[in-house]
């Protein structure tokens, strides 16, 4: 049977909710300001276990396919203060732990403790399984946060004198934090906020009732009045044919009823569903039925608004489908797996930049889905997810300049390389071996066989991340080996794979033979690499990506890689009209958040049923809003071209639209665009911005020089915080 949990809400609880809201508004540590520490990436890890294993198959346990790793359970923390004067710093803990100034052990577990005036030493020790050792000091200026050093193995020794080594080949890291500023907040107290929400519609009959929420959502179903003696069933549905399918419905909750007066009950489990259908026996009776609404209070900083509706109410449904799988972590979809897919991941990523610019939600799905060493497997045991973990760190690295990152997780990134390389063929390419799932993307017939080009493909771009990475943290020897494997294998790729006939990459290569297919993934990926030469890029989009007789792409996954690579041949016009089809054809039908896939070909219920059942497809899934991505990075035209946007470009696209407007976050400040055919106005953001435009008359600006680069092409320099106007005609 469903646990249930009581909605009596203690003040306490109350507080423990606003403290831990106020730590989502933090994005930065103030000076001196104490939080919760930990061996980094030990939460993610802790917290993605706990979330991951929360999926169930109507009514039944569902776990991962995957290793699941755990968190050190023995961890070491400590830091040098300088002190002008004593000060009495509290202590709070996840754990047993010890406590010591210059290595002299307190006797107990104190709550307080007093360092001295001068230069000291303060070490904190903690065990803990349950939960991830972490600590909270707080004084005024001995305060836990990202400063201080970890390790999960201290490496000291005692001679028989009874001296201690103090340490020996430690390897010690910065702390990792989340921003948990409270000692009342410890990170095993972490949950997404909720607040009620009502149904839309109540239909109302002798044993049952039937909600509709009126749009997609994801939250607990709260039960009010409820008494009497029985069973209660409740079967959540995307749709409203899934939610009255009580023998075929994906999620359901069951419960024994036996409450002799009146009570309001709130589900254990979050579930997603817009419609619920509650069933309960002759001697249960029931007064309402809510729901508290559950998300990640995160804000927006992007935008985007045009002189189309329809393109505007598709932004507006992918911006909600985002914030819904939006969680702890970037999910794949709510309803059945709520898992961390890589491969989803990192379209999430993409998305966070032009709307949230959230890094913490980024890093903390890094590092959940690299878990620890040994590797023993691929990410989400898929050879092409491995390759978007590397990648993910590339673009989080290009978006954001974070370089702390890279440099603590460096070796992480090695030993997984490492596992890839150690799987190569006798021909120096990845070819799936037992245990890898090739999976590209859900497509009918489509071969996984032999040495793939995608996958080649995707490796070639992961050791040019490895390099740049090697290069920022001065691993030099290393960064000519990957940037050397990197080189080989692009020319690989172009010698196997290219097919002058074809004008295209093919598919495969079998028993070292080409095979005849060619499909669309390693062509388009291909062009946003910039791995083609601009005829190539021509060809691949006549022969490849604008061809019919090539196997279209059915997935929101691969639209998005498909509609990119267009975008960035310039199609904007052919992609404006693409997108209001498919996304427009998913609005069509009802949608309130964009799917797993969408084929138009289908009918009625046939758009429910994946995986061999009638509503296995997901009518959430996060990999449905790449739009945010699309209109941000190539309509909007923003996108950085060196770290952190130190530097970037500003290239608007109306693509059919008479006019855009929005801004694109950055790291410091957004880049605020407008767009028509006569007019453009930019306010410029962190770095040195450049303005990128086409004109047919010599355009004009009071706010700055433009330069000319040919007869039509025209750029201006944007300084950050000053607001520019271009008068040209498009």
């Amino acid at each position: 049977m469903m646990k249930i949990l009581s909605t009596k809400i203690s003040l306490k609880t109350k507080l423990l909710a606003f403290l831990t809201f106020l730590t989502f508004c933090s994005p930065t540590l103030a000076q001196n300001q104490a939080t919760w520490i930990w061996y980094p990436g030990d939460f993610e890890v802790w917290l993605s276990n706990k979330m991951q294993n929360r999926r169930t198959e109507r009514g039944s346990f569902f776990p991962p396919f995957w290793k699941l790793d755990s968190h050190y359970n023995l961890v070491d923390f400590h830091k040098d203060f300088d002190l002008l004067i004593a000060e009495e710093v509290l202590l709070a803990v996840e754990g047993q732990f010890n406590v010591k100034i210059d290595g002299k052990a307190i006797t107990g577990f104190p709550k307080k403790i007093t360092v001295p005036a001068g230069k000291h030493k303060v070490s904190l020790k903690v065990f803990c399984q349950d939960r991830v050792p972490a600590i909270f000091v707080q004084g005024k200026k001995v305060v836990s946060d990202a400063s201080w050093l970890v390790t999960f193995e201290d490496k000291e020794w005692i001679d028989e004198t009874g001296k201690a080594s103090d340490q020996s080949g430690t390897n010690w890291l910065k702390a990792g934090f989340w921003n948990f500023n409270s000692a009342l907040t410890p990170p095993s107290k972490f949950k997404l906020e909720t607040k009620i929400q009502q149904a839309v519609k109540t239909e109302r009959k002798a044993q049952s009732l039937l909600l509709d929420f009126g749009k997609e959502t994801f939250g607990f179903i709260k039960l009010q009045g409820l008494k009497g003696k029985g069973k209660l069933k409740i079967y959540y549905g995307e749709s409203k044919e899934e939610a009255l399918a009580t023998e075929t419905c994906e999620t359901l909750d069951e419960i024994e009823v036996n409450e002799a007066k009146k009570k309001d009950i709130t589900m254990e489990l979050s579930k997603a569903f817009r419609f619920v259908n509650v069933q309960f026996e002759a001697g249960v009776s029931l007064d309402e039925v809510s729901m508290l609404y559950e998300f990640l209070p995160v804000a927006d900083r992007g935008g985007f608004r045009c002189s189309d509706e329809q393109i505007n109410k598709i932004y507006d449904v992918s911006n909600y489908t985002f914030h819904l799988n939006t969680r702890e972590f970037f999910i794949d979809g709510i309803k059945r797996d709520r898992w961390i897919w890589s491969g989803d991941a990192y379209q999430s990523y993409l998305m966070n930049y032009y709307l949230l610019f959230d890094s913490p939600s980024v890093t903390r799905t890094l590092l959940a889905l690299r878990g620890k060493d040994p590797v023993t497997s691929h990410i989400n045991t898929i050879m092409d997810y491995t390759f978007y973990w590397f990648i993910g760190i590339n673009d989080y690295y290009q978006y954001t300049g974070d370089k702390t990152f890279i440099q603590q997780f460096y070796p992480r990134m090695q030993s997984l390389m490492d596992y890839c390389l150690s799987r190569r063929n006798n021909n120096g390419m990845m070819e799936g071996l037992t245990g890898d799932w090739v999976f590209i993307d859900w497509a009918e017939g489509l071969s996984k066989k032999g040495e793939v080009s995608f996958e080649q493909l995707l490796l070639a771009r992961s050791l040019e991340t490895m390099a740049t990475c090697a290069n920022i943290v001065n691993d030099t020897k290393n960064e000519v080996k990957y940037k050397q494997l990197a080189t080989e294998l692009k020319a690989k790729l172009f010698t196997n794979y290219w097919n002058n006939e074809k004008h295209a990459l093919v598919h495969s290569r079998v028993d070292g033979k080409q095979t005849e297919n060619v499909t669309r993934y390693a062509n388009m990926f291909a062009i946003f690499f910039n791995y083609l030469d601009e005829a190539q890029k021509q060809d691949v989009k006549k022969h490849v990506l604008l061809n019919d007789k090539i196997q279209k792409i059915t997935t929101p996954y691969m639209r998005f890689y498909e509609l990119e690579a267009l975008c960035a041949l310039g199609e904007q016009n052919y992609v404006l009209k693409e997108m209001k089809d498919y996304w427009g054809g998913m609005l069509n039908l009802g949608a309130t958040s964009f799917w797993e896939e969408y084929n138009p070909n289908k009918k009625g219920d046939e758009h429910y049923a994946m995986y061999g059942r009638p509503f296995g497809k997901s009518l959430c899934h996060a990999w449905g809003a790449s739009p945010i991505y699309l209109l941000g990075k190539y309509f909007l035209g923003v996108k950085p071209t060196s770290a952190a946007y130190k530097t970037y470009l500003v290239e608007p696209q109306l693509g059919g639209l008479e006019w855009i407007e929005g801004k694109v976050p950055t790291p410091d400040g957004d880049v605020k665009v407008y767009c028509s055919s006569k007019q453009i106005k930019v306010t410029g953001a962190a770095g040195v911005g450049t303005l990128r435009f086409k004109s047919k008359i010599k355009p004009n600006s009071k706010d700055g020089e433009i330069k000319a680069l040919t007869n039509d092409l025209y750029e201006l320099t944007l300084e950050k915080g000053n607001t520019y106007e271009v008068f040209y005609e498009l």
